[in-house]
């Protein structure tokens, strides 16, 4: 019998890499690592990252599961997962788009806050321009996006101390207004 050996993560994104004919140094940017610690892995000089963000940083660009590297061990807190989060993931595959795809069409600077949205690290942003360019890369319907949009301004003034049903009057005036303007200044 044939005994199996288990690839080694640092082979994994070699091949990764390779495959998608991607820079290391775009590779670098989109994990929040310098371009000489990729070099660094890929030539197997520093072990790969046990830090389970990078980790996870990885296992977006690259699209599988962080558990896929043995290096990966699962954090003890809770993750949450976000609706809106599955839905632009949904909406990247219903697109045909890989996940380096997706972030190429982002600016160099932008790309780690989006790779960090996708594993669920920080929420969707709650300026709608920013949303905006997220939706139209996936495009997005204009209402959908304006009720995640919402919905995650709604998580921002509850996490801020606000209690949205006792001031639903005001929530629903400030979200009509917000929405009759977006609609009426679609670009």
């Amino acid at each position: 019998m044939k005994q199996i050996i288990p690839e080694k993560g640092s082979e994994k994104v070699s091949k990764f890499l390779k495959k998608n004919s991607l820079h290391k140094r775009d590779f670098a940017e989109m994990i929040g690592v310098t371009l000489s610690y990729v070099y660094n892995l890929i030539d197997e000089t520093v072990p790969f990252s046990t830090r389970g963000t990078t980790i996870e940083r990885i296992a977006t660009v690259m699209d599988v599961n962080p558990e896929e590297f043995s290096e990966y061990r699962i954090p003890q807190e809770p993750i949450l997962i976000d609706e809106s989060v599955e839905t632009l993931k949904s909406y990247i595959k219903d697109n045909n788009l890989s996940v380096v795809a997706f972030l190429k069409a982002f600016p160099r600077k932008k790309r780690i806050d989006i790779v960090d949205i996708l594993r669920g690290a920080i929420p969707l942003p709650i300026d709608f321009k920013e949303l905006k360019l997220i939706g139209k890369t996936l495009n997005i319907p204009d209402e959908e996006l304006y009720t995640m949009w919402e919905i995650r301004l709604k998580q921002v003034l509850e996490t801020s101390g606000m209690n949205i049903y006792s001031n639903s009057g005001l929530v629903n005036s400030m979200f009509e207004c917000a929405h009759k303007y977006i609609s009426e200044h679609k670009n």
